[in-house]
């Protein structure tokens, strides 16, 4: 998922990758799971010209959620957007909301029913807001004020957390009971994705990891990484967790970033392509991840990494003619179908935004 504020945006758009130094190659140790195997295709939400999905969320339903933001380039027609996949096709859904939400940046459901999203507000406050396939109305609690920011929402059961910044500290807002609680933390930085009890982003110097215990969120201890930062999270349980992100070394030079957590420490793991970019992480809950992301050096193709607790194996999809950049933001897996679902967007020549939804799973039976 990516959540970054303009500053730290202009950071990444100009970082370039180097080599992760002291980190060695480890052999693949653990069986990759069969049913994933390859790039199946390449699909489209259809959004407007100038349109990019940010996060995405399937159900056990087999339902996918997506958000993001169309006409990202048109200040009177910017706006953010809500997608829906019922098995067949996609659809938009609306928003009940006379002020309008700008980018929307997260999406996470405690069940078809029950969907929230975060972004932006075209009136300068923070966005959230909260519906089912029927539609959507913008949520308000108080306590939230003009220049708060939020990054990442997450459910476990009632409870909804959304995490972000404040000025130059931590934010966490919190529904729990009906009741709402805005909170800034003691922590400088932001933060940018929650997944239960873990919330993960940077100080502005290095990587932040939080984890809610007894009603508060506290800051845990993660290895000393000078200019990393965290975009996503996923947990598997109390003792299996992936974190991913980036380390920035300077103009043009930024390296990958994969922590894990056996449920005593974080540490850091191996990534084979040096100067990819990475923003989302999904997995199965059997100890296999997917983290989306971008691979300059092959900027045209889709770009995915499979993980055990291990090794990553690269994934790559197929590079499409007018397409000279992909960037995959965010990933889910369909337990369904055994497969996963990568979105973001693609640029052509002329700089134009498009959509994407890239599926990686079980090959396809060729026809005969």
């Amino acid at each position: 998922m990516t959540r970054r504020t303009p500053r730290r945006a202009l950071t990444m758009i100009l970082a370039a990758g180097l080599a992760v130094p002291g980190l060695p190659t480890v052999a693949h140790a653990d069986p990759r799971p069969a049913a994933i195997d390859a790039w199946q295709r390449s699909t489209s939400v259809r959004l407007p010209v100038d349109g990019s999905l940010s996060d995405v969320l399937a159900l056990p339903s087999g339902a996918v959620w997506a958000v993001g933001q169309q006409q990202i380039w048109d200040v009177w027609k910017n706006r953010g957007t809500i997608r829906h996949w019922n098995g067949e096709r996609w659809s938009e859904i609306g928003i009940r909301d006379t002020t309008g939400a700008g980018n929307l940046r997260s999406v996470s459901a405690a069940g078809e029913g029950d969907v929230w999203a975060v972004g932006d507000g075209l009136d300068g406050l923070p966005y959230l807001a909260h519906g089912d396939v029927a539609g959507f109305e913008r949520v308000r609690p108080q306590g939230l004020r003009s220049g708060d920011w939020l990054g990442g929402v997450g459910t476990a059961g009632e409870r909804v957390v959304g995490v972000g910044s404040r000025g130059k500290h931590a934010l966490v807002v919190t529904r729990e009971d009906g009741d709402w609680l805005v909170r800034e933390t003691s922590e400088k930085g932001a933060l940018y994705a929650v997944d239960g009890d873990l919330a993960v982003g940077d100080t502005g110097t290095g990587p932040l990891i939080m984890k809610r215990a007894g009603g508060s969120w506290k800051r845990v201890k993660t290895p000393a990484i000078a200019g990393g930062y965290l975009r996503d999270v996923h947990a598997d349980s109390a003792k299996r967790a992936v974190a991913v992100g980036g380390v920035y070394r300077g103009p043009g030079a930024v390296e990958p970033l994969v922590l894990t957590w056996n449920g005593k420490q974080w540490q850091r793991q191996a990534v084979p392509t040096a100067g990819a970019r990475l923003y989302g992480v999904t997995g199965d809950g059997k100890g296999h991840y997917w983290i989306s992301g971008h691979d300059p050096a092959r900027a045209a193709e889709a770009y995915l990494l499979r993980c055990d607790k291990r090794s990553c194996d690269v994934m790559r999809g197929e590079a499409a003619d007018g397409r000279t950049s992909v960037r995959l933001q965010a990933v889910t897996y369909l337990a369904g179908r055994q497969a996963v679902w990568a979105v973001g967007h693609a640029v052509d020549g002329r700089e134009r935004y498009t959509d994407v939804v890239e599926s990686f799973g079980p090959r396809e039976p060729e026809k005969s």
